[in-house]
């Protein structure tokens, strides 16, 4: 049997869209024979154990917290939960774990081989280096995604501008953004505000990090890889995608027997290509308004199947009952699912992952978050964007315009759309048009772009194994150098510390 290579520690924000990828790359490590440490607090812990496979070896480890001292709702310990403003809010409070991260660093038995944080979490690299313990940075989000939003909240430059179409000053090769493709609290961001501050001084922590992990492919995501290469002058390993295992439990315990079984079913009636799927993830969806247009547009797409994961609209508890009566057009669901047997409607949750890989499955309507890209495109699934929040809107525009496997139908949760624009991007993506083609065969080009990048054979290692590999080798070399080997960044440290006050003072003087 080979022996323990060391433990490496997790450290995921507290969020499934996060707790997902971490929860991945923590199951390939261990499969790898490192000994495996999950943190997290007390509500999130209880969860996972209910998805850890059986055969899984890795220890969950609880760090306190008490929701109702920071301002929120009693034992809310996830933002799946939560409205966007307390969302903003849990993320701010996020620093208030750092004593007892620190404490529970210092009481564990054997110094870790490396910590992997979250982003969010920029602070825990101080923490790693004062125990002489390789850090890491972990992105569930894709390269390009991830430099937007941090170029976007270090330069604000739509504050500099009147035009709603503005470059990045130091990340001019990602092109134009518009102003509709900036989230509310970037729209929103000025020196006063709690998550402007909270993202400066988080993101220039970044820097004290000794390397950043991206659950994306080399290949697929140049321009945003780059990007940090440059910017931070560390090491960036593109170690995606990473497969949730095949034998596991569900992703954090929410599949059931019977409703993937109702959605196989349902796809093993339909030809080759002919279903449109169609979810928001776990934590979006769209307004009550934008729901009924889509119904719409799925009404009128007569040659189209569709499988739907539907939750409440906008301003509604997002965990209720759905009401199809209330929020979906006249005997809607009777209309698609009895009468003509070609859409299905599925409250909360279906087993994406089962469905993408499906051969009945022509697209993916999506809020364009980088797990279902990868998902989807790991399948040769073209997509139609309708990005939410976050960096969603700049992966839409980088599967849009710079890879061909998209089409962008909306923006945002509350802007207005119209069912026959919809239905015009649904018919052009899946139907016999030259369009449609050329989308459908570049998204099969990145399926093997994909494949290519995890191939790990005797004569040939894709990138994603080689920075496995480099990165695995890097947290070792720290460890056989005296003092941890980490050289001085306080220059760096001191540089970026400027910015934000330069950031500061042109807000203020707006």
């Amino acid at each position: 049997m080979e022996k323990n290579k060391g433990t490496i520690l997790f450290f995921p924000f507290m969020a499934q869209g996060h707790i997902i990828p971490f929860l991945t790359l923590a199951f390939k490590l261990e499969q790898k024979n490192y000994n495996i440490i999950f943190v997290n607090t007390p509500l999130n812990i209880k969860k996972l154990k209910s998805s850890l496979p059986l055969y899984s070896s890795i220890s969950l480890l609880e760090i306190p917290f008490n929701s109702s001292q920071h301002g929120l709702p009693p034992n809310i310990e996830n933002t799946d939960s939560l409205p966007y403003k307390l969302t903003l809010h849990f993320s701010t409070i996020s620093s208030c774990l750092e004593p007892s991260f620190r404490n529970l660093v210092s009481n564990l038995i054997e110094k870790p081989l490396c910590i992997i944080s979250d982003f969010f979490f920029g602070w825990s690299a101080n923490i790693a280096h004062d125990f002489g313990i390789f850090h890491v940075i972990f992105s569930g989000a894709s390269g390009f995604g991830l430099a937007c939003f941090y170029s976007m909240w270090l330069n604000l430059p739509h504050k500099k501008t009147r035009n709603i179409v503005f470059t990045m000053p130091d990340f001019q090769e990602a092109g134009n953004l518009e102003v509709s493709q900036l989230s509310p609290s970037l729209l929103a961001a000025d020196s006063n505000d709690p998550y402007t501050n909270f993202n400066w001084k988080n993101l220039h922590n970044w820097m004290n990090s000794d390397g950043i992990i991206f659950n994306t492919v080399e290949e697929l995501d140049k321009l945003g890889l780059a990007y940090f290469r440059r910017k931070l002058k560390l090491p960036v390993w593109a170690i995606g995608p990473i497969p949730w295992p095949v034998s596991g439990k569900s992703r954090a315990g929410k599949e059931t027997r019977e409703e993937t079984e109702k959605c196989i079913k349902f796809l093993d009636e339909k030809e080759p290509k002919s279903v449109l799927y169609i979810s928001f993830g776990s934590q979006s969806t769209i307004s009550a308004s934008q729901m009924m247009e889509l119904a719409k547009a799925l009404d009128n797409a007569s040659e189209v199947n569709f499988i739907w994961v539907v939750r409440p609209p906008l301003g509604f508890d997002i965990n209720m009952e759905f009401r199809a009566e209330e929020w979906l057009p006249e005997r809607f669901v009777q209309r698609v699912f009895d009468d003509q047997n070609r859409g299905l409607i599925v409250p909360k949750w279906a087993p994406q992952v089962e469905i993408l890989a499906h051969k009945s499955v022509g697209a993916f309507l999506t809020h364009c978050g980088w797990n279902s890209v990868l998902e989807s495109l790991g399948n040769g699934v073209p997509l139609l964007g309708w990005p939410i929040a976050a960096e969603q809107f700049y992966n839409s525009k980088l599967l849009e315009q710079d890879v061909g496997v998209c089409v962008e139908v909306a923006r945002g949760n509350n802007s207005q759309v119209k069912h026959e624009n919809i239905l015009e991007k649904i018919e052009l993506v899946m139907g016999e048009n030259d369009k449609g083609k050329e989308i459908r065969k570049k998204a099969c080009e990145v399926k093997e772009m994909i494949g290519d990048a995890i191939i790990n054979n005797e004569d040939f290692k894709g990138s994603s194994i080689k920075a496995m590999e480099d990165f695995l080798n890097a947290a070792l070399s720290m460890k056989k150098m005296p003092n941890g080997g980490r050289t001085s960044q306080e220059e760096n440290m001191k540089k970026m510390s400027n910015d934000a006050s330069i950031n500061g003072n042109m807000l203020k003087s707006q």
